[in-house]
């Protein structure tokens, strides 16, 4: 499973559901952070939006999002529906 976290830098929020995605360790995946400002087509997506969390595919699927107080433990929980 391959993720795509859309991101920019001084995004606390953005920063809070990376640390929490790097503490899973029952689910692989790999993480790709892509920053917005270095690409127009991800500012004018994601500008309001992110931090946005989008699983690899054809087409990619944007995740639902999670409470910036969501535990690592819900985070798992709702990646392990898209894990199949």
């Amino acid at each position: 499973m391959r993720l795509i976290l859309y991101s920019k830098p001084g995004c606390h929020l953005c920063e809070g559901l990376q640390e929490k995605l790097e503490q899973i360790q029952s689910i692989a995946f790999e993480l790709e952070v892509r920053d917005i400002t270095t690409n127009d087509t991800w500012w004018q997506a994601y500008e309001y939006e992110i931090p946005v969390l989008v699983l690899e595919g054809n087409p990619p699927e944007r995740l639902p999002r999670l409470s910036p107080r969501g535990t690592v433990a819900q985070l798992e929980k709702m990646l392990q529906r898209f894990a199949l």
